[in-house]
């Protein structure tokens, strides 16, 4: 039998939430309709999976969250205190942290801001997890939930603990990195099960809790999408968390060795998310490595390299960007858009 388990996300610092001058409050022990943000995601994912894990960045707030759900009645919820990663922040850390902690074959992450999530809704997510590592909610004009999403652990875990590793905290580079993935359209089959699009409501600010205005956005996507670009490549992702540790032990000339090495192979199997990530790294290595050598013609012989595999990589980004631009997926175009001017900058300023 399948197991199904709920990662509820609830370690974010909710600054738009905050009013100015004021103590910080805990968005997740707001309560709307009598209940606090966190026991309505409880409530919402309870009937649909066996196993619940509540993600949160302190100590202090598991203590806190575990009084207020025994205050309301809620039990076999497992509290984790998000995994330590190099000082890493950010919702991947979580979403790490819940699949290291679940003994389950599929989950679905939900933000403990989003109350309204209808179970209709996640049980067809889960249907439609029978043949992708990610299934995601896409609105018409190609954006994504990314925080509400149903990942197969073991696949999920791998991407997760290699982009943890690298230093990429964001939840969208999950999806870009899975190859095999189900856009399901907000506006199609999901709207039947929730007319109003309730589901999709994130309590951002202090006026959500009260408008509860759900997105209304235009677009050409109303069906669903599935995009399938190859095969997880797990032993590539290995090779690439070992380059990440020789990094750390400042072995920087090994790992740009194993970072070219590996950029050259995910490319030619068409994996252009990772294959650009290998190279961003590799020319990262290079560059630190210039910078710890003494003598000028070495360091600026490596600084160069560093340049040219950071041009290769934003290269590479340029043409994942063109992948999902043609797919409709406009946001995560935007994302591989990001990291290709954020490597042609990083070059332009070596010498």
């Amino acid at each position: 039998m399948t197991k199904k388990a709920a990662i509820i996300l609830a370690g974010g610092r909710g600054e738009r939430f905050q009013g100015q001058q004021e103590k910080w409050q805990d968005k997740a022990l707001v309560t709307l309709f009598g209940k606090p943000l966190i026991v309505h995601a409880v409530e919402s994912v309870e009937a649909v999976v066996e196993e619940i894990v509540i993600c949160v960045n302190e100590e202090k707030r598991k203590s806190q969250y575990a009084k207020v759900l025994k205050g309301y009645g809620v039990g076999n919820v497992k509290l984790v205190l998000d995994e330590k990663c190099d000082h890493l922040g950010g919702p991947l850390v979580g979403i790490f942290s819940g699949l290291e902690s679940v003994d389950a074959d599929f989950c679905f992450t939900l933000p403990g801001d989003m109350p309204l999530m209808k179970p209709n809704v996640i049980k067809y997510m889960f249907e439609k997890a029978k043949d992708a590592l990610v299934v995601v909610p896409i609105w018409p004009n190609g954006r994504l939930e990314t925080l509400s999403m149903v990942l197969e652990k073991p696949g999920a875990l791998d991407i997760a603990q290699t982009l943890c590793m690298l230093g990429r905290p964001r939840s969208d580079d999950l999806i870009r990195g899975a190859l095999n993935v189900t856009f399901v359209s907000t506006v199609g089959e999901i709207a039947s099960l929730d007319p109003e699009l309730r589901s999709f409501i994130n309590i951002n600010s202090r006026e959500d809790l009260v408008r509860l205005q759900p997105r209304r956005v235009e677009g050409t996507i109303k069906e669903n999408l599935h995009i399938k670009r190859g095969t997880l490549p797990t032993m590539e992702l290995e090779l690439l968390r070992e380059a990440s540790l020789l990094s750390r032990k400042n072995k920087l000339l090994e790992a740009a060795e194993v970072f070219s090495s590996s950029s050259v192979r995910l490319k030619n199997e068409s994996s252009l998310f990772w294959a650009a990530i290998s190279c961003e790294n590799e020319g990262k290595s290079f560059i630190n490595l210039s910078h710890q050598l003494t003598e000028s013609k070495s360091a600026s012989e490596q600084a160069v390299k560093g340049k040219k595999a950071l041009l290769k990589a934003a290269a590479i980004y340029d043409l994942e960007a063109q992948m999902h631009q043609e797919s409709r997926c406009i946001f995560l175009a935007e994302r591989a858009r990001s990291d290709e001017a954020w490597c042609e900058a990083h070059a332009n300023r070596q010498t």
